[in-house]
């Protein structure tokens, strides 16, 4: 039945949802404990920026520091793990182990945090960015193929959302054309694609400990790699590496020069606890995103998220992918609806719920790319070896991001603990109302392509 005009809330009439949400809460008395047990011992940190430092100070860092790393390793089922104080430190560590810089190309997405791309420039490499897929918004792999070029030496993938990425696809472009595979997990903690968790797959995994994330310690993050000497690069990089090197007479010292990116041991303590946790708040944001998309999948002018890119394509291959759902991204078709997209968030958030448009404007429209200026005098773009690189910064470089962040996308925050499944059910009945207002039948679609 339609509803009458002054019904709606936008117009004066009851909000669906009147309480408030809740903010992204996961730490406890356990993690309070472990944090007082750093502070009553007194070493906060333990890290010592030499190679052979006095005990208890230690250049991998103190027991705290050590025992997240190989909890995390042996969680993931990964060789290695290094800690840093955040997840854009890891990505930054990442392209330096991996030697990249002046007159490399790096494949990046364009519909995700900036850092993912800006970790190339500090070494002087050259972002290009390839498009992402429709359903997921993670990399489209027939998209990185078209962007490989000869000075093609690594591609960022981001799980984004939560979603594994084709990371198949993507691997075998990477074995055939000898170029590196950094994940970005920042979004994905305990994902899985066919089966392997994500961040395990490529060469450097890369997990973020983000206050907003699924498990956080406020800030942080953690690089997993199978590879011993990449480890021992990304701990140079970590822990004031030149001045390191020296003494432990280690020769590959091309991008060693080192920052301080190291992890607290109260950091340390805390992660150690919110690790424990994750399986269970996973879960609960898995059991949250199924109801919800349960519902909203009956309307004609909504697409929610797919289990994994395959899952996107209906191959059975799914059923080995597990999405984390850092968020819950949800696709509106606008020539489906009767509305536009703006319309429809300003009546649904009128209801009590919060919705948000596009997600992040495509990283290339910045002006950071769209004036080719990072650091002085135009570097790294104008550097002599970085001449005869063709960058792809320009309005419709990929088309499918820009209908995600200008058309389509909308996201949702809430699918997560404290939340109840009836405060997530909140959403579903404000789109319901509005729906309703507008006349629209519940009843699935085929989408066109013009329509998807």
């Amino acid at each position: 039945m339609r509803l009458e005009e002054s019904e709606l809330a936008i117009n004066g009439g009851q909000p669906v949802r009147l309480k408030p949400w809740l903010h992204n809460f996961t730490t406890g008395e356990e993690e309070k404990r472990a944090a007082c047990e750093v502070l009553e011992g007194g070493h906060l940190s333990l890290f010592e920026g030499s190679y052979l430092p006095e005990p208890p100070f230690s250049f991998w860092g103190g027991p705290r520091v050590q025992q997240l790393e190989q909890a995390w390793r042996e969680y993931y089922g990964a060789k290695c793990a290094v800690s840093m104080n955040s997840a854009t430190s890891c990505l930054y560590a990442a392209i330096g182990a991996l030697g990249l810089g002046y007159g490399d190309e790096v494949i990046v997405s364009p519909y995700t945090m900036a850092a993912a791309s800006t970790c190339t420039l500090i070494y002087g490499a050259i972002p290009i960015f390839a498009d992402v897929q429709l359903a997921t918004g993670c990399l489209d792999a027939a998209s990185v193929e078209e962007h490989i070029t000869e000075r093609t030496r690594a591609i960022v993938v981001v799980h984004q959302f939560g979603i594994p990425a084709d990371m198949d696809a993507i691997m075998e472009l990477a074995r055939r054309h000898g170029v590196k595979v950094v994940e970005d997990c920042a979004q994905a903690h305990g994902a899985k694609y066919r089966g392997r968790s994500v961040g395990t797959i490529g060469d450097i995994g890369v997990f973020s400990l983000n206050v907003n994330k699924t498990i956080q310690t406020g800030e942080g993050g953690i690089c997993l790699t199978n590879d011993e000497e990449l480890r021992y690069r990304l701990a140079l990089i970590r822990n004031h590496g030149e001045a390191v090197v020296g003494d432990a007479g280690y020769e590959n010292i091309t991008n060693i020069i080192g920052f301080n990116f190291r992890l607290t041991e109260i950091a340390a303590a805390i992660a150690m606890e919110q690790l424990k946790k994750l399986g269970r708040l996973n879960a609960i944001r898995h059991d949250h995103v199924l109801a919800l998309s349960e519902t909203l999948s009956r309307y004609r002018f909504l697409v929610p998220p797919p289990r994994c890119s395959h899952a996107a394509f209906g191959d059975d291959g799914c059923s080995t992918c597990e999405s984390t759902y850092y968020l819950y991204p949800l696709r509106f078709l606008p020539r489906m609806s009767g509305m536009d997209r703006a319309q429809f968030v300003r009546m649904v958030n009128a209801e009590g719920v919060m919705l948000a448009e596009g997600y992040v404007r495509p990283i290339y429209l910045l002006p950071l790319y769209q004036t080719r200026r990072a650091l002085k005098h135009g570097y790294p773009f104008a550097a002599v070896e970085n001449r005869g690189i063709r960058t792809n910064y320009h309005r419709g470089a990929c088309p499918v991001a820009e209908r995600l962040y200008f058309e389509q996308m909308l996201i949702n925050e809430h699918v997560r603990p404290p939340h109840t499944l009836d405060d997530v059910m909140d959403i579903a009945r404000a789109v319901e109302k509005v729906a309703a207002f507008f006349g629209q039948r519940v009843g699935t679609a085929t989408l066109t392509g013009g329509e998807a």
